[in-house]
């Protein structure tokens, strides 16, 4: 068993099984442990306390020695790698109610409204600022999916698509949010 694995093991007090997940009662599995690190990779209190850290290196992974605090983490993860693959989203609340060519021409954003413009006509609604705002490397998410299209009539799926990238967005910050409220200390103990 590699070294991580069997300090990750001792920490929670788990058995390692070699394939999918554990109970996390007694066994765990690699996908738990990308569940478990793919959550403390999106926590807001992570990113900033060690982003410095982050610009210069690879990321470090702080092991937790509370065994609930690893399933609840391992739980939140699994969640947005759901979202983050567009198999768990859950119904999209953004709607694309105006008639149109639905041509992308100007991509702007109404704080005001919580729409997203298309072109002058043709709008996605609601979309909250944050949803708008978030950012995955330096890519503006809602903002850059559109632009891409820049010209371009969007069909029924294109559609479809954005209204479910912006719903698990603002599941992610909800996500976001659980996850950093579940990490009540620094460094993770």
């Amino acid at each position: 068993m590699p070294e991580f694995v069997a300090e990750l093991a001792g920490k929670v007090a788990l058995e390692f099984v070699s394939d999918g997940c554990g109970n996390l009662q007694k066994t765990f599995g690699p996908e738990d442990i990308f569940h478990y690190t793919y959550a403390v990779f999106h926590c807001p209190t992570y990113r900033s306390r060690y982003a410095e850290f982050l610009k210069i290196d690879f990321p470090r992974l702080p092991l937790t020695s509370d065994a609930r605090l690893f399933g609840r983490l391992c739980g939140l993860g699994a969640e947005l790698v759901g979202l983050h693959l567009l198999e768990a989203v859950p119904p999209p609340g953004v709607n694309f109610p105006a008639r149109g060519g639905n041509t992308v021409e100007k991509v702007r954003y109404v704080d005001t409204q919580r729409r997203v413009y298309i072109n002058d006509e043709q709008y996605f609604q609601p979309v909250a600022a944050e949803v708008w705002g978030f950012h995955v490397g330096g890519y503006q998410v809602c903002q850059k999916w559109l632009k891409d299209r820049k010209g371009r009539k969007l069909s029924y799926d294109d559609i479809t698509h954005y209204r479910k990238v912006a719903t698990a967005l603002g599941e992610t910050i909800r996500l976001m949010g659980e996850i950093d409220a579940a990490i009540v200390s620094w460094p993770i103990e």
